[in-house]
């Protein structure tokens, strides 16, 4: 199906061209982008309502700022659909967030226009006060910088630690406030009341009011030039700091809030700004899913909602024949649940991520003993290790790619502590579509090297009941890691009997011959699959469940490499460093010389795709083993990691 921009966007192919037209056709600009983003993500999908609440933002930027030369920094980049499209990429933005298509992000390999990766949160401030300081060190004084931070982002501690920074680094840097009060799920804390009162606040927007008549902002005045600019700045500096304001105290200049919609304001304003000196921050407010009415009023659902029915809003849904397992999440969401039900230590901790979690269902029935803290996955850990030190059992649910950013505090606050945080990571492996900013590719690896870690990943929902009923225990004193994919798993009967499992033991799901599959987590079935179809060509691997990358099961693999020559590891995390690493670690300790092949995630950054596509180009789906296994039976193979 053929998707057709509107006449004026099908004109534009750089913000060179944007730049042409009169400011009064710009309205006709945004209508057109937004319903093309509608018509593209409704027929292949991506993130919806965030790029919606910042179509007439991203017009005036472009239309303002010389671009690429300004550098743009866009914070949680599925904002930035918009961007793409008027950066040059808007015939290929179908192919977004496919495989060998478009990235979901702005990324720095893809074009000049995407001036940093930004997968993650709050990070914008940081690295455009990098590019604005180097500006200054270059003496580039006609460069502009400016940072887009939004989504919720504000809340996370490195967005703090830069303005703290720039407020004392005397560059000339933007920093645009995005205020949609939502990432995912709505937005907490203080900081969103204090936001709120900025903007409701009577004796706040009478001082805002007289900084813009000052501006000859109300009504729209000429633009100024830099010394009237400066001088401006100064008078009115008095007049904001009266009001208290956070940004102020922190020495950036704060302008706002207006109306994130209105495209001829934002044009001034931005004009103006661009000769104001030193430090500053745009406030403005929009709504997440602007212009797509269902999207406005559940911002939540249709943050990413997958295909859709324009027209009427139905969300495409797969149809199957026969009854489907849950997500992964989901199960653990409800065994959650299940056990603070049976055990009143437990409580439940997550950094933004409730419904993609599925902390919510934990959050809606027990609100006093599950919280969302923001987008700060540190101050989430290291608050995870207070609650611990009361003797309370913690889940605290971070996203694998997320819990990079806490390493420090698992390290300095729980594992040296030996707390017994239950640290659980969803999204572990492929992710899919995300990319390589989310893909949970190296948890194994980071968390293998800390001592007394406990690392387990279950290889059904069954066996994740099982691992999350045994963290809970009394007796478990370390900290515990539970890692499990995003998305589907297998059992669709999926509420067993909960039972403990000895840290540190494995299954041998089935003895063969010559050739025996270890699996770490979900992959297991993977093999199963190889294993069933190998059968009917006559070939009997067998198969090991092992459960646990640390601490192995050291009396399992003793029988494994005395009983088979050939073995294949299978995992979705890092080869370097990862669960086949420990085999062959034991192995070399024990002096054995068995043939080993290690199937995972190559040491290469793996683009994005659908985690079919991405399992298959990594070798380790079902047919990757079958290959492997019919590779090693002719003697072809020694030992060797996947690339």
């Amino acid at each position: 199906m053929e998707i057709i921009p509107g006449p004026l966007l099908k004109t534009i192919n750089s913000p060179a061209d944007l730049k042409l037209l009169p400011r009064e056709k710009l309205h006709q600009v945004c209508d057109e982008l937004r319903q093309y983003i509608i018509d593209v993500v409704s027929v292949h999908g991506g993130h919806f309502g965030a790029s919606l609440g910042v179509v007439e933002l991203t017009t005036a930027l472009h239309y303002v700022y010389n671009t690429p030369y300004d550098q743009l920094v866009w914070d949680v980049g599925h904002q930035a659909y918009g961007h793409k499209i008027l950066t040059g990429r808007r015939d290929n933005f179908p192919t977004n967030r496919k495989y060998h298509g478009l990235s979901g992000f702005p990324k720095r390999s893809e074009s000049e226009y995407d001036t940093f990766g930004v997968g993650h949160s709050s990070t914008s401030i940081s690295a455009a006060l990098g590019m604005a300081m180097a500006a200054k060190y270059k003496g580039e004084k006609d460069r502009q910088t400016v940072a887009v931070i939004g989504d919720g982002s504000m809340t996370a501690g490195m967005a703090f630690e830069a303005m703290n920074h720039a407020g004392v680094a005397n560059t000339d840097m933007l920093i645009i406030l995005n205020d949609n009060g939502i990432g995912i799920d709505p937005a907490v804390g203080a900081l969103k009341e204090y936001l709120t009162d900025i903007t409701t606040s009577p004796t706040y927007n009478k001082v805002k009011d007289d900084v813009w008549k000052l501006m000859g902002k109300l009504p729209v005045g000429k633009n100024f030039t830099r010394a009237m600019a400066h001088k401006v700045a100064e008078g009115m500096k008095g007049m904001v700091t009266s009001s208290s304001n956070l940004f102020e105290a922190l020495k950036i200049r704060y302008f706002g809030p207006i109306d994130g919609h209105n495209v001829a304001k934002l044009v001034d304003t931005l004009k103006d700004l661009r000769e104001i000196p030193g430090p500053k921050i745009l406030h403005i407010i929009t709504t997440k899913g602007k212009g797509y009415a269902l999207a406005e009023k559940d911002q939540t659902k249709w943050h990413a909602p997958g295909l859709f029915d324009k027209v009427t809003g139905e969300i495409v849904r797969k149809v199957y024949d026969t009854p489907q397992p849950p997500k992964y999440q989901d199960v653990f969401g409800h065994t959650l649940v299940e056990l603070a039900g049976l055990n009143k230590k437990i409580m439940g901790i997550t950094p933004a991520m409730p419904s993609g979690s599925s902390m919510k269902f934990m959050m809606e029935k027990m609100p006093d003993r599950a919280f969302d803290v923001g987008i700060c996955e540190q101050h989430a850990v290291t608050l995870s290790a207070g609650l611990a030190t009361q003797g309370l059992r913690v889940f605290c649910n971070i996203y694998s790619s997320f819990m990079q950013r806490a390493y420090d505090q698992v390290v300095h606050d729980v594992a040296i502590q030996k707390l017994p945080v239950v640290l659980c990571l969803d999204r572990a492996g492929l992710v899919g579509d995300d990319g390589p900013t989310h893909h949970g590719c190296y948890d194994i690896a980071y968390f293998r090297c800390i001592p007394d870690m406990i690392i387990s990943s279950p290889m059904n929902e069954s066996e994740l009941r099982n691992l999350m009923y045994t963290s809970q225990l009394d007796t478990i004193a370390y900290p515990f890691v539970i890692r499990y994919p995003r998305g589907e798993g297998v059992m669709p009967e999926w509420k067993t009997e909960m039972k403990e499992i000895t840290i540190g033991t494995g299954r041998k799901l089935k003895e063969g011959d010559d050739l025996v599959i270890l699996s770490l987590g979900h992959p297991g079935n993977f093999a199963a699959a190889a294993i069933r179809d190998l059968k009917r060509e006559g070939l009997n691997p067998g198969h090991y469940d092992m459960r646990f990358v640390k601490p192995l099961d050291e009396a399992l693999l003793h029988d494994a490499c005395k009983r088979y020559g050939k073995i294949i590891t299978v995992e979705d995390g890092t080869v370097t460093g990862g669960f086949g690493s420990a085999i062959l670690e034991f192995m070399a300790k024990h002096g054995y010389k068995n043939e080993v092949r290690i199937l995972g995630i190559p040491d290469r950054l793996v683009e994005h795709g659908t985690p079919k596509e991405l399992h298959h180009e990594c070798g380790y789906d079902a047919e990757g083993i079958r290959n492997t296994v019919l590779e090693m039976m002719k003697g072809k193979v020694s030992v060797e990691l996947y690339s």
